[in-house]
């Protein structure tokens, strides 16, 4: 699941993008309104973390953008702003929570995780399946055959990009930008290795074998026809 952080100061920036990274969440950050709400309005994101004094356009103009873009996109306000006038003005805007700083990530975690649950339930589902390779988004569990999987946090978010996109050939500048928000360099293998040991883990030993290679164009997740 993707989630957009807009947060002005570099180490709550930093320190929440770096923790929700290796919750296994796909993290971009925005430093200043103006780049928060552009690409809260022109991203796929399933949860924004906004913070209300921003450079550029405050946080209550962000959250106004965006519910004129989309109404349904989970937002949750963190910020230092304690006053419960500020609280109220925020919900009333159409923020579906309200964190103050500072906060334990374990309460934001938690908060994190119950907005996803519930903010696009309904449209969206919340287990992945292709053939007898199942992902379950709320709880991230994955299971071949009925048989429990372990995977890492980088592990889980390429499985989970390929089952999304079940059956496209995704290459691996795609690949490159979307799990480690990086652009792809030819001279490093970090894809090939991480879709080789995704490999051991999610079909050595099933069949069919659902990772496939295109040569020269990427990989695809699909049942062989």
């Amino acid at each position: 699941m993707r989630i957009l952080i807009v947060e002005d100061e570099p180490k709550t920036g930093d320190y929440l993008r770096q923790g929700l990274t290796e919750a296994g969440f796909v993290v971009d950050l925005a430093r200043d309104g103006f780049d928060g709400l552009h690409l809260a309005t022109g991203g796929d994101y399933d949860l924004v973390i906004l913070d209300v004094m921003l450079p550029g356009l405050d946080g209550w103009q962000v959250l106004c953008g965006v519910r004129r873009k989309d109404p349904d996109l989970p937002v949750l306000f963190l910020t230092a702003r304690d006053q419960v006038d500020d609280r109220v003005k925020g919900l009333e805007l159409g923020a579906d929570d309200y964190l103050i700083k500072p906060f334990a990530f374990a309460e934001l975690l938690a908060r994190v995780r119950t907005l996803l649950r519930r903010g696009r339930a309904t449209s969206e589902p919340t287990v992945l399946r292709v053939a007898d390779l199942e992902l379950d988004l709320l709880r991230r569990r994955v299971l071949r055959g009925g048989r429990r999987i372990e995977l890492t946090a980088k592990e889980y978010a390429l499985l989970e990009l390929f089952m999304r996109r079940r059956g496209e050939v995704l290459p691996r500048s795609l690949i490159a930008s979307s799990v480690w928000d990086m652009n792809f360099d030819s001279d490093t293998n970090v894809v090939d290795v991480a879709v080789r040991r995704l490999r051991l883990k999610v079909d050595e030993g099933f069949e069919p074998r659902l990772i496939q290679t295109v040569r020269g164009m990427g990989y695809v997740l699909d049942t062989p026809e």
